[in-house]
């Protein structure tokens, strides 16, 4: 058995925590996998995976493994792309963790690096903070787009690289209005008390991105109960859309429906909630070729320019 093979299937396993999809993620059938991590936990003669009707999770043994498989898959994708790269191609893949609020700048990210460099594969994953730091921390994640004022100031073991600051608006029908293509309107401000006298889409409580808009909500003297609540930004967005509700999305979100007429943006007041999101990545591990591309260019000042008109304190130009 490939031990790499290995541990690159119980990887893929754990992320889509599905034999068929994992397999399919491999590009293998689902016995294969699940014949290889058999004889993987033969090699190393423990359980590694819980079996049932579906994938219940990894034992603690399993766990360790999984640890160590990141590890060993970084290693080797470092060695590669150092053996088939040089400083002007850098060659290799670059694993993006991003919170779902910064997925649309997470995206820019990824097609002005491929742009630039085209041997380099970013993979971007839509994550939670938990995620996102368990991800880093463990390197299945080379970098990651998040919430940087959750690392504790101590925490040597991560590098924060600042990129934008989420400033937060109401995304609603315009008075009057249905949804129909053209331009976004820009509307005045208002104050997150009067903005709780709205019906909101929000996002589910275990979201860090709920836990600011309540946390704001609370200090205008007001509680908000949401008329609907969703883990995904697409419905988030979508329920503005086509329904009769309102949402508190940061700039990142607002500039995505700038292409829909009907709607307008209400940047939030009283009080002022600005919220840093950078790139974060662990400092112990050595860079790939491609993960110091990603970072000159995380740290480009054309980027960062980008990056601000499409996420943070936009204006209706």
């Amino acid at each position: 058995m490939n031990l790499l093979d290995g541990m690159r299937y119980l990887v893929a396993l754990e992320q889509q925590r599905h034999f068929g999809r994992a397999a399919q993620a491999c590009g293998i059938t689902q016995p294969a996998l699940s014949n290889a991590l058999r004889a993987l936990e033969k090699e190393l003669g423990v359980a590694i995976v819980r079996r049932g009707r579906s994938y219940e999770g990894l034992t603690p043994e399993g766990q360790r493994v999984l640890d160590t498989a990141h590890r060993l898959l970084r290693e080797s994708e470092l060695l590669r792309a150092d053996l088939h790269s040089d400083a002007g191609r850098p060659q290799g893949s670059v694993s993006i963790g991003a919170v779902p609020t910064s997925v649309p700048i997470a995206a820019r990210f990824a097609a002005k690096l491929r742009a630039r460099y085209p041997g380099i594969l970013p993979i971007v994953r839509s994550l939670s903070s938990a995620e996102i730091e368990a991800g880093i921390e463990n390197l299945a994640l080379d970098l990651a787009l998040g919430y940087t004022d959750r690392i504790a100031p101590r925490n040597t073991r991560l590098r924060a690289l600042p990129q934008y600051v989420e400033q937060y608006f109401v995304l609603r029908r315009a008075p009057g209005s249905a949804p129909v293509p053209g331009a976004l309107r820009f509307g005045p401000a208002i104050t997150w008390r009067e903005a709780g006298g709205l019906a909101h889409c929000m996002l589910t409580p275990e979201m860090h991105n709920r836990a600011i808009v309540d946390g704001a909500f609370r200090t205008a003297g007001v509680e908000v109960l949401p008329a609907i609540e969703t883990n995904s930004i697409m419905t988030l967005v979508l329920s503005v859309l086509d329904g009769d509700v309102c949402a508190v999305l940061p700039g990142a979100l607002v500039a995505i429906a700038r292409g829909y007429g009907g709607l307008e943006a209400l940047p939030l007041r009283a009080p002022e909630v600005h919220t840093p999101i950078g790139f974060m990545l662990a400092t112990a591990a050595p860079p790939t070729r491609a993960l110091e591309a990603a970072l000159t260019l995380a740290q480009d000042g054309a980027w960062l320019r980008h990056a601000a008109a499409h996420s943070g304190l936009m204006t209706a130009s």
